[in-house]
Parts: C-alpha cells; sequence; structure tokens
C-alpha cells in the first residue's frame, strides 16, 4: 500500500486530495497544525469513519514554520509523496502579513525539500503554486514559459516555492514537480474568497436569512476551475516518468460580476437588488486577466477540465442551499 503525506490536510485542497488517494488505495497521512485543530469539517466525514481513521487515515501535529516537526512527521510516516497544500494562500491577507506569507508559502518549501534530500530523496513531492505569479503580463494566454511578474507578497512567495522546487530537482535530482493552479473553487472553499461568499449569500437571501453583498472590484476576469479536478491533476503529475512544471487551468476567463448574476440568478435572483459596493475590499495590486494555457498538461497526462464555469457555480449554489436547510 503507497503511503501520502499531505501538509495542509484540512483544506479544500488538501481534503480533496485525502479523498482522491484514499479511494486509490493509498494510506494517507495528514499534516494538521494547532491553529486548525477545531476546523476539521472538510475531512471531517474520514474521521467520522472507523473503518478509515487510524486505519489508513492518520493525523499528525506539525506547523510549516517548525522544521523538528516536519523532519519527524517525514521520518516516520517514510512516505512515497508528499503533497504540500498547506501555506498561507489568501492574497489579501498577504498584504497585512508579509514575512509571514514569505516563510509559510516560500521559504517553508525549502525546508521541506532539504528534509526530503536528506531524509529519503526518493519521495516525490508535489508544489502547488498559482497564476498570480504571472501578475501584470501581455501574453493573452499563460504557459509554463511566461514570465513571472507578481503583484501581491503571496505571488512573490509562490514564485520562491517554484524555484526552489525546480532548484531540489535540477541540483539533487529529487522528483519535484509544481503545477501552476488558476483560481481553482468548491464548496469547501472558505467564505473569505469572493467565490463561497457570494454563492453563499445567493443561498442565505433566497432564505431570506440575509438581505444584501457587500464586493469590491466586479470587473475582474478570472480562469475558474473545480478543485477536486484539480487535486486530480496533481496525484496525475507525481505517476509520470518525470517531474516537470505544468499550468493547470480552463483557459476561459470570467468577471466576478458574470459570477454574481450567475449565482443569484440559480436561485431565481436578481444581483444587482442586494449589491454594496464597498471600496475596503479593493485590493492594493492587480493582476492582467490571467487565463491559463494548458497544451502541456493536455499533451503529458490527457488534462481536461469536465467541471467549468456554469457547472462550478451550479454545484456550489446548490451545496449552499443545502446547507442552509
Amino acid at each position: 500500500m503507497k503511503k501520502a503525506l499531505i501538509l495542509g490536510v484540512t483544506g479544500q485542497d488538501g481534503s480533496y486530495l485525502a479523498d482522491i488517494l484514499l479511494e486509490k488505495g493509498y494510506e494517507v497521512h495528514g499534516l494538521i497544525r494547532k491553529s486548525a485543530t477545531g476546523n476539521t469539517r472538510n475531512i471531517d466525514h474520514i474521521i467520522s469513519d472507523p473503518e478509515i481513521f487510524n486505519v489508513r487515515f492518520f493525523l499528525h501535529r506539525g506547523d510549516l514554520a517548525d522544521a523538528t516537526s516536519l523532519y519527524r512527521i517525514i521520518s516516520a510516516v517514510k512516505p512515497v509523496e508528499i503533497y504540500n497544500e498547506a501555506d498561507q494562500d489568501h492574497v489579501s491577507w498577504s498584504y497585512d502579513m508579509v514575512g509571514y506569507s514569505a516563510d509559510i508559502t516560500g521559504a517553508a518549501v525549502g525546508r521541506i525539500l532539504e528534509i526530503i534530500r536528506q531524509v529519503n530523496p526518493g519521495i516525490r513531492y508535489f508544489q502547488p503554486c498559482t497564476s498570480n505569479m504571472f501578475g501584470v503580463t501581455t501574453e493573452k494566454k499563460q504557459n509554463e514559459e511566461t514570465p513571472f511578474n507578481p503583484q501581491s507578497p503571496y505571488a512573490c512567495a509562490k514564485v520562491m516555492a517554484f524555484y526552489l522546487t525546480r532548484f531540489y530537482r535540477q541540483a539533487y535530482g529529487i522528483f519535484a514537480s509544481t503545477a501552476i493552479l488558476y483560481n481553482h473553487e468548491s464548496p469547501r472553499r472558505v467564505p473569505e474568497y469572493v467565490t463561497r461568499k457570494i454563492t453563499q449569500s445567493a443561498a442565505r437571501i433566497s432564505r431570506g436569512k440575509e438581505n444584501k453583498i457587500a464586493l469590491g472590484d466586479l470587473s475582474a476576469c478570472i480562469d475558474w476551475g473545480y478543485a477536486k479536478e484539480y487535486m486530480e491533476a496533481a496525484w496525475q503529475i507525481l505517476q509520470l516518468e518525470k517531474p516537470d512544471d505544468f499550468v493547470i487551468a480552463t483557459g476561459e476567463a470570467h468577471s466576478v460580476m458574470e459570477w454574481l448574476n450567475k449565482a443569484f440568478a440559480t436561485v431565481n435572483l436578481k444581483a444587482d437588488d442586494y449589491l454594496v459596493t464597498d471600496a475596503k475590499l479593493l485590493r492594493p495590486g492587480r493582476t492582467s486577466t490571467l487565463t491559463g494555457d494548458i497544451s502541456k498538461a493536455k499533451k503529458a497526462f490527457g488534462f481536461n477540465p469536465k467541471v467549468k464555469f456554469d457547472q462550478l457555480i451550479k454545484l456550489m449554489v446548490e451545496a449552499d442551499l443545502k446547507n442552509e436547510k
């Protein structure tokens, strides 16, 4: 039975990875930090299953800020694959926590890879990155060769993570791959993200539990995909013969306004009747419209996202309507 370690197992991406790997017959280990111990809702369905929890799914206490806990867990678990889904991944928070974002999102990747080099260089490592690394660009669609031009501390930290992964691959021969993931959403996304904020508000307003939604920039166009499909791609990347870097996206961009209108239309409401614009929600830096070119991933392992804009919104609104019952 193959063993995998997921750093950040309680988050959206980490929890989907846990589901996927368990379905594939893995023994799955997850790192959980102190601040996440009371927030396991994304993996509660696994924890509550006595045939899986502490049988094929195990949790370990640790933190990306603490190299000793990382060394202890990796040494004890002896995984064949490590997926690093733990970081400070919120763009707006990174403006207020520059040092923390740089350390946990960027420098921690070096700590993990150095431990892999010392403990077992044969471990396969997956590092998620972000389309935000491209920032402001003149290329209509971005691929693996598009120059980086980050516009936030979060994106800068991810650039560091990308190059640390590539360095350990080239310098030490470690199987270390990256995926430049464009925005990916799901019902497991926290409401701090605009997509979930919108679908949750649409559900609550339709139930009479709220009467308005406050948003910032509605003109931003974003390439949105389904998180579960992107985590399936993460697994496929680690099954390839050689490590590499891949863009994972849908190749389509839609505005926040489109997302808002579609979400409210799903519950037969007009978004304009409930919308309030709040300048405090605007970000200091803004990226170009970023749309991914997935040609390389499609050729390498047949990546072809099935859940796109309309289906994703419907999936999330219906999940939030169910939650509100």
